[in-house]
């Protein structure tokens, strides 16, 4: 009986004075309150039974007309990577979030003088500022976090997020470079005249009072600007916020893994351009470091673009190295397959010959080590009386060749040489004829001596030609060393000098 007339007091209660029961009046800060229940919560649940009577859509307004004005700002935190090949930026950040909520106001005297109260931001209305920029999968750009709420309506929310950006980026000067990142931040589907967006203080940047240094990049500049742009699809105006970053890459790591060896590797490749082009060892030399530098060119499409706009400076410097290196290979090849093969060739072609020897070996002080100087042996010449003397140098093979070929041609002709005509003279000298079988042997002598005079004769046009065509390889891959040396240098000038002064 006593629990049933207890049940009928209170539905007598709801019934005859339900703002007891619901906490609720006349006023949204009048009511009942149970005593057992903290002020706070009692407070809470007061403000979010407001706001599911008038519901979360639309602005907190009083009037259609008015207009709400939210104040934002960033703290940045951490830049955790900037992503070039996808060309993205990623950072950790907070939100800070300042408006007034009309529907979020109450009187501290009916609640224990408490002043602000925490409440979830799901359960109100929150602006819908969105970074323009966003390059990321997820739907949610932010972690939940609770309003601060004060007496006077004002809010103040600061979310925590990672957050990844669009970022143009200029791989040029890589890895000497700066990259210029902003965020762009505005409402998404309320215009100026509905929600305007401004600093919170005045504070046009971002706030770094929390950031961690990163180990890749440096924060030089940090600059923050209130635009306001109309779109095409609407009339009016929207205004956004944009906060933009200068980052500078710090070089200590490429340093070592890039720098270092590009520059022991061009010092290698100074030293093929030393080594003689017959020599098997350039080849190896040269492919070898040819292979090095497509490693390290490998290894440079790991930090840029596949697609990029421009091209690093330093993979420049790679691909002409390789094209040089390429250069004097080939022609290391063509000079050792003349000089170890023999191979008949052609002479070289006289305007070759007058650019290459004449002047470009002159031009490099190499005419005098390049040519080789001949010396012609001084020998008496001989006259006739020598040739049919009876004293002759039996050593000289000139002479012996002389007599033998007289006593060729005294076989032929005795009609001219040892006829008895008193008629014509006196009778010249005759010459000692010889029996046919000895005849025969001296005429295959001298057609043996020819065509051994002919053969050296032939290997010496092709040893001169030969030697020509080195004399032609040697200036040319000096032409190679001296434009691999001016081009190595003017490229690592312009590199370092514009990374200095970026």
């Amino acid at each position: 009986m006593w629990h049933t007339g207890s049940w009928l007091t209170w539905v007598l209660l709801y019934w005859c004075y339900p703002a007891v029961i619901t906490g609720e009046g006349k006023g949204d800060n009048d009511g009942f309150y149970d005593t057992a229940t903290p002020t706070e919560k009692q407070l809470i649940k007061h403000l979010l039974m407001r706001y599911e009577r008038h519901g979360l859509s639309g602005r907190p307004v009083v009037h259609y007309a008015d207009n709400i004005t939210v104040y934002f700002r960033l703290s940045l935190i951490q830049v955790l990577d900037v992503d070039e090949k996808n060309q993205v930026l990623k950072t950790n950040i907070w939100y800070h979030y300042v408006w007034t909520d009309s529907l979020l106001r109450w009187t501290p005297a009916k609640y224990g003088n408490i002043t602000n109260v925490r409440i979830p931001s799901k359960q109100i209305w929150i602006p819908d500022i969105m970074l323009y920029n966003f390059a990321d999968d997820r739907l949610d750009e932010h972690r939940d976090a609770l309003v601060v709420v004060d007496y006077t309506g004002d809010l103040l929310w600061m979310p925590q997020a990672i957050i990844n950006s669009s970022c143009a980026l200029d791989t040029l000067y890589f890895p000497f470079d700066e990259q210029v990142c902003s965020l762009k931040f505005g409402s998404w589907t309320y215009h100026g005249g509905k929600l305007n967006i401004d600093f919170i203080d005045g504070m046009n940047k971002m706030d770094v009072s929390e950031y961690i240094k990163s180990n890749e990049w440096d924060v030089i500049e940090n600059t923050g600007v209130r635009n306001v742009k109309y779109y095409t699809c609407c009339p009016e105006p929207y205004p956004d916020l944009t906060f933009s970053l200068r980052l500078r890459r710090k070089v200590a790591f490429y340093a070592f893994i890039l720098i270092l060896p590009c520059g022991l590797l061009s010092l290698l490749t100074m030293v093929i351009f030393w080594v003689p082009p017959e020599s098997p060892a350039k080849l190896q030399i040269g492919m070898n470091i040819f292979l090095a530098f497509f490693v390290l060119l490998l290894l440079l499409t790991d930090y840029t673009p596949r697609a990029s706009a421009s091209i690093p400076l330093i993979g420049s410097y790679f691909c002409l190295s390789m094209i040089l290196i390429t250069m004097s290979t080939v022609l290391a090849c063509i000079v050792a397959n003349m000089y170890f093969r023999g191979v008949r060739i052609n002479r070289a072609p006289r305007w070759l010959r007058s650019c290459i020897i004449d002047g470009i070996a002159r031009f490099l002080g190499m005419r005098e080590n390049v040519i080789e100087t001949t010396t012609n042996c001084a020998t008496p010449k001989k006259t006739w009386s020598s040739y049919v003397t009876s004293e002759f140098d039996k050593s000289d093979s000139e002479m012996v060749y002389a007599r033998v070929h007289l006593l060729d041609m005294g076989v032929d002709s005795k009609s001219e040489f040892g006829t008895d005509d008193s008629s014509c003279g006196p009778s010249p000298a005759k010459f000692p004829t010889a029996p046919d079988p000895l005849l025969e042997d001296i005429s295959s002598i001298r057609e043996y001596m020819d065509r051994i005079r002919d053969d050296e004769i032939l290997q010496e046009e092709r040893k001169r030609n030969v030697r020509e065509w080195r004399i032609i390889a040697s200036v040319v891959d000096r032409i190679f060393f001296v434009g691999y040396v001016f081009i190595n240098v003017l490229g690592v000038t312009l590199i370092f000098t514009k990374g200095q002064t970026l």
